[in-house]
């Protein structure tokens, strides 16, 4: 007896398994950076990654555009799957900001009851902050105009915008990568050290994950 239903059942892929070991190799690779400063190991990775996610990708783009996978219980699926991830984020980001207000109202006596802790030279938040915050906003106006565009079939304003958010992203984490560049502390010197660049970090790392997927989104508005 044949049975239908409405959910996508997903089909044998090698790419979750690859990406996994990939994304261990890639933290090993780091560890052996940190004791060895070779970065070798973490640019082989680094395009593993790349080539197996667009595989992934390839893969995605039949099955939902191609092949009719995707139905309207799928897509439901996937869209609460997208909401729940916004939210598991803004409970990550709030713990982390939830710390540094704690040991900003509160320092301890370790720190001398000081913030920021003796000896940290802060970044000037008039530079590169306010810059990189800038762009952040720019970056949005530019792909809610591209939503916009694409929902009243502009095709050139449509391409026109996301050009200008890919640029906006890679500037911005240019930019990232100048600032630590320059900073007079890491991430062992004292809490805040610790604070700063895991926020900055894992949003840099956001924003690099999410400039690729607007690439991808970019290739296939360029090929209709």
């Amino acid at each position: 007896m044949k049975f239908f239903y409405p959910y996508h059942l997903v089909s044998i892929s090698p790419w979750p398994l690859m990406l996994s070991i990939n994304i261990m190799n890639l933290l090993m690779s780091i560890l052996y950076m940190f004791f060895n400063f070779k970065f070798i190991f973490i640019i082989i990775n680094l395009l593993t990654m790349i080539i197996i996610l667009f595989q992934w990708w390839r893969d995605m783009i039949r099955e939902s555009t191609y092949m009719g996978d995707h139905s309207f219980k799928v897509w439901k699926g996937l869209r609460l799957g997208m909401i729940m991830f916004i939210l598991s984020e803004i409970m990550f980001f709030s713990s982390i900001f939830w710390c540094y207000f704690h040991m900003f109202l509160s320092p301890s006596m370790e720190l001398g009851m000081i913030w920021p802790p003796k000896m940290i030279l802060i970044f000037n938040p008039y530079y590169i902050p306010l810059l990189n915050t800038i762009i952040l906003l720019s970056s949005g106006i530019s792909i809610t105009w591209c939503h916009f565009s694409m929902i009243n079939n502009k095709h050139n304003n449509m391409m026109n915008s996301m050009s200008i958010t890919l640029i906006l992203g890679t500037i911005f984490t240019m930019l990232q990568i100048k600032e630590y560049s320059d900073s007079f502390f890491c991430i062992n010197d004292s809490i805040y050290g610790s604070i700063f660049f895991l926020s900055t970090g894992f949003h840099g790392l956001h924003v690099l994950i999410g400039t690729f997927f607007i690439f991808i989104c970019f290739l296939r508005m360029k090929m209709n």
